[in-house]
């Protein structure tokens, strides 16, 4: 069902935040650990400055050639400063990386879990959904271990900095205050205004590049076969290109920004000295301050050296922002507890759902369906009522776009009903956990996938270390084990890249073998026949019907081969149900089944 109400309005209001403070907010569960990186790295930054300031001290008071005991506080300073420097870092980066590291896995749970609910390849191509997967899911690292420590680092380190300048020299002190702005703040407002456009442009190209080449990769038999491969390649290159391009152009920022901000380094380090031998001419300080206040300035630069580059990459990783959000916001096509909620944790909505049992004979039962895949899109379902009895097999029979794979996709609980019930063995399918419903219902869906691997492993996806035994017997039920005896290696024989191995009606077969398999109670097989030509379309059909006897079976298709074997169709056009009845029946009536028989 629709979400409710306060859920819609919390989605609302999050949406119009900036996609970086959101992606910042993702992190909030590890707001501790991320200041602690904060202190760590202020004292490792600040090590790192008061190394050079106590340095310019000690080198400048040694010139006075005084005891080694003067010195010796110095010289003890100088190398805790550059033992704690080192391990602050160290610790820092450690903590800092740990906590992002760990959101980020937690963003990829959420990001598939959302995926898990919702119908994300009607919404995305297959190259741009895993450009959002990778590409787009890591910018959260990039943001929260160069954007949001750094920056944070910098005004503590930097307002220490400024304060102990300020006690040595106060013009001295003011002037670092101004030098720091600019190429604190300044700078890296540029590089961000700069960078926004390229940075939007860069993340749409990299899931244009990627698009393109799983297309091609896809595609490439196709695209050889009618001598399009190099128009493809052409379109790969082209969007390699304009990648390329904007790399470039990002590139330029960083070096400008770097210009600047070694500009107003140096500019900075000159006032500092003149100021300081003015002062010294004048008595206000002494040389060994003078060596100070300018080491100390040239050092405070470190300070704000990463931030124009993390500006830069603002607009990029804002763009990526959108973009994953555009997956986390996309409405959930499944009803069921939030994804924060633990499903395991007691008293959660799915620990107290109510269980079907798996062993026991379970009817299905749909009363005045109805779904629809958006607000103002027509009704795919319009109150839609059948019955599968225990053991029966069912057929929904119709033409494309009849609304049959919808009714698929509800029943294996892929999307909810908009309006209506199912039951599956007496309970409603929305009380339960999606994982629970596909214990008890599964299926062949219409287009199989296919994993590049064995035939064993990808029988083993239905129970992973069911024994040999227990393969081949769900083999021999869908009417694959003479041909899977044949090969070589057997079930180690490797079926390539999408099952191209193997032929149709083998794909077809293996996908039945491997529902089988699962032992579910309930067996849905979509279009399972839709590619393939009729002498194996009919031998499919027949082995189908045969593999399935004792399963409550809903047989969904648009042809009529083998339906004078079934207990009873249902014909489905524009989401109703126009006849039912068996076989000999539906003949004997007029209508659309009759027609299409051409009787």
């Amino acid at each position: 069902m629709s979400a409710p109400p306060t859920d819609v309005a919390v989605d609302a209001r999050e949406r119009r935040r900036d996609p970086l403070l959101r992606m910042i907010g993702l992190a909030r569960p590890r707001s501790a650990r991320f200041a602690l990186g904060v202190l760590l790295g202020a004292a490792a930054t600040g090590s790192g400055v008061a190394l050079l300031g106590v340095a310019a001290w000690m080198l400048a008071t040694a010139a006075n050639h005084p005891s080694i005991t003067a010195l010796s506080v110095a010289v003890v300073a100088t190398r805790a400063l550059g033992v704690s420097k080192g391990v602050t870092r160290y610790l820092e980066r450690l903590v800092t990386h740990d906590a992002a590291f760990r959101t980020l896995a937690q963003v990829r749970v959420r990001v598939y879990e959302r995926l898990a609910r919702t119908e994300p390849f009607g919404r995305f191509r297959s190259g741009d959904l895993v450009s959002r997967l990778v590409n787009d899911t890591e910018t959260t690292l990039d943001l929260l271990v160069r954007g949001l420590t750094p920056p944070l680092v910098s005004v503590v380190t930097g307002g220490a900095t400024v304060l102990f300048l300020t006690v040595v020299y106060v013009p001295g002190g003011l002037l670092l205050a101004g030098g720091l702005l600019l190429a604190g703040l300044a700078v890296p407002l540029m590089a961000a205004a700069l960078g926004r456009g390229p940075g939007r442009r860069e993340a749409a190209a990299r899931g244009v590049l990627s698009t393109t080449l799983v297309d091609t990769l896809q595609g490439a038999p196709d695209l050889v076969a009618y001598g399009a491969m190099d128009q493809q390649v052409a379109r790969v290159m082209e969007a390699d290109a304009e990648l390329t391009r904007v790399a470039r152009r990002d590139a330029a920022t960083l070096g400008l920004s770097a210009g600047f901000t070694a500009l107003i380094t140096g500019m900075t380090v000159w006032g500092a000295l003149f100021l300081g031998v003015t002062a010294v001419e004048d008595g206000a300080i002494g040389p060994t301050a003078l060596a100070v206040l300018v080491l100390t300035t040239l050092a405070a630069f470190e300070i704000v050296a990463p931030l124009p580059a993390v500006a830069a990459r603002l607009g990029s990783i804002r763009a990526s922002g959108e973009r994953l959000f555009g997956i986390l916001d996309t409405p959930p096509s499944l009803a069921g507890p939030s994804l924060d909620e633990d499903p395991h944790r007691e008293g959660s909505s799915e620990r107290e759902a109510p269980v079907v049992d798996p062993d026991a004979a379970v009817p299905v039962r749909v009363r005045d369906l109805r779904v629809r895949y958006g607000p103002e899109e027509p009704w795919a379902l319009d109150g839609v009522d059948l019955e599968i009895a225990a053991g029966e097999t069912v057929a929904v029979i119709g033409p494309s776009g009849a609304g049959k794979s919808t009714l698929a996709s509800v029943l294996l609980r892929f999307r909810d009903p908009d309006g209506g019930r199912v039951e599956v063995g007496g309970a409603d399918i929305t009380a339960l956990p999606a994982d629970e419903v596909r214990c008890v219902v599964s299926g062949v869906p219409q287009d199989p996938h296919v994993f590049g691997s064995t035939l064993r492993e990808n029988l083993r996806l239905a129970r992973p270390g069911c024994s040999d035994d227990a393969l081949w017997e769900a083999l021999r039920r869908a009417r694959l084990a003479g041909e899977v005896e044949a090969m070589p290696l057997g079930l180690d024989t490797r079926v390539g890249s999408h099952g191209l191995g193997l032929s149709g009606g083998m794909v077809q077969r293996l996908a039945l073998a491997r529902a089988v398999l699962a032992a579910p109670r309930v067996l849905v097989l979509d279009e399972p026949t839709a590619h393939l030509d009729p002498d194996t379309r009919d031998a499919v059909v027949a082995d189908l019907l045969d593999a399935t006897e004792g399963f409550s079976t809903l047989l969904i298709t648009h042809d009529l081969t083998g339906l004078d074997r079934v207990d009873r169709i249902h014909v489905v056009r524009d989401g109703r149900v126009l006849q039912s009845g068996t076989h000999a029946e539906l003949l004997s009536e007029p209508g659309w089944y009759r027609t299409v028989s051409g009787r």
